[in-house]
């Protein structure tokens, strides 16, 4: 924690709260506003549902690959810098996706935009634990997931509206707007929250060591496969959403919000008791609770998928019911990763979100095209995602209990 915490934001915590929730929505939002407009832009760029899918699957390898770095280059220039450039980069992508006039180019301007939308969630995590201990950390952490849930929630009714009352090209219009003004804002209010003395040097034997430390901590990696791998049983219903909402539930594309209300719903749900448990429940406690209701309702999910048909009223439910477990356990096993390397807690932000990325990544391209069109396979997927991250925290657990060996 930087020693000068307090005067670098003498504000209340809320509001730097919401500063750095609106850094981390830009990667969400940039996904969740295009969705509802997937058959529009095939439509007009001539595109299969195999190459609009390379559209979100490159913007989603280009996320996760630049996320190992945003951190590891924040440890050694600061928080602020790497911010602002990735706010810029993600702004200039944008005006290219608005611009774009064929499917290579979309998928192009979209790989930059995803190089460059991390930087915001990936420092962020780190300023948090740059500026509070512990439990207010956490609080901060659940404040966060609060604030950055409201814009996926929206997101998906403001694409369908412009897509429907103007076309594709203005969702990306909007974007380069938001990007603007969440430029100007870092630009103007945003502290640099690095102690001065915490910087790390940045040579390639200097980082290198630092990444084989970290693959070298069975403990962070065990926590960073229990807090991204379980995110993607959710996420998976998100990736496939135009054919799990327009084709199995026979939703039209502006009734896509009210799968994203439940969901986000959860998230925010979750995320609000995870704060008011902070400093009452014991971690490992609240982890446990959070996984329990993951894994109950990814039972209840499988089941009403082997014995209903497809239908909105019983298929969106589990999903908000395992978005609240997730949310109730990620801001605890988020800070406990982060806390295995005090030094280069930036740097293990970036892997923490390369890992999780490399995941949403490969269901993108994948996973969710191979198991989409059913939706018993998809909540099977669902449960072995969340399964990964059952295993991994029942692995650590004790390990940590146990404290440093």
């Amino acid at each position: 924690m930087n020693p000068e915490a307090r005067a670098l934001w003498p504000g209340r915590r809320w509001t730097l709260a919401l500063l750095l929730a609106c850094l981390g929505m830009l990667g969400p939002f940039s996904i969740d506003t295009y969705l509802p407009a997937f058959s529009g832009i095939a439509a007009t760029l001539g595109a299969s549902p195999g190459q609009m899918q390379q559209t979100l699957s490159s913007y989603l390898l280009g996320f996760a690959v630049m996320n190992l770095f945003h951190g590891a280059l924040s440890d050694s220039f600061g928080r602020r810098p790497v911010i602002l450039v990735g706010v810029a980069l993600f702004t200039a992508a944008s005006v290219g996706c608005a611009l774009s006039q064929t499917i290579g180019q979309l998928v192009l301007y979209r790989a930059l935009q995803g190089l460059s939308a991390g930087a915001g969630m990936v420092v962020s995590r780190a300023i948090i634990r740059d500026m509070f201990p512990p439990a207010d950390a956490q609080r901060v952490m659940s404040q966060v997931t609060i604030y950055f849930g409201i814009a996926p929630a929206v997101a998906p009714l403001v694409g369908g509206w412009l897509f429907a009352h103007a076309d594709w090209h203005s969702i990306f219009w909007l974007l380069v707007v938001l990007g603007v003004a969440l430029g100007a804002a870092c630009w103007h209010w945003l502290p640099e929250t690095l102690n001065p003395a915490a910087r790390q040097p940045f040579h390639a034997a200097h980082l290198l060591r630092g990444y084989m430390g970290l693959l070298r901590n069975p403990r962070f990696a065990a926590l960073v496969f229990a807090s991204g791998v379980p995110f993607n049983g959710m996420f998976l219903y998100v990736l496939s959403a135009p054919v799990f909402l327009g084709e199995h539930l026979g939703l039209a594309p502006t009734q896509f919000f009210w799968f994203f209300l439940l969901t986000i719903s959860g998230i925010m749900g979750g995320a609000w008791l995870s704060g008011r448990m902070a400093g009452r429940v014991k971690p490992r406690h609240q982890i446990r609770h959070g996984f329990l209701i993951m894994l109950v309702t990814s039972l209840v999910n499988v089941a009403l998928s082997l014995t209903l048909p497809p239908n909105a009223w019983w298929s969106l439910l589990p999903l908000g019911f395992f978005a609240f477990g997730w949310a109730l356990m990620v801001p605890v096993v988020t800070l406990l990763a982060l806390d295995q390397v005090p030094q280069r807690r930036g740097m293990a932000s970036s892997v923490q979100a390369c890992v999780g990325s490399l995941a949403n990544a490969a269901v993108a391209g994948v996973v969710a095209p191979l198991v989409m069109h059913s939706v018993v396979a998809l909540a099977f997927t669902s449960i072995a995602m969340m399964g990964v991250g059952v295993v991994a925290w029942l692995w650590v657990k004790p390990r940590l209990e146990r404290g440093p060996s």
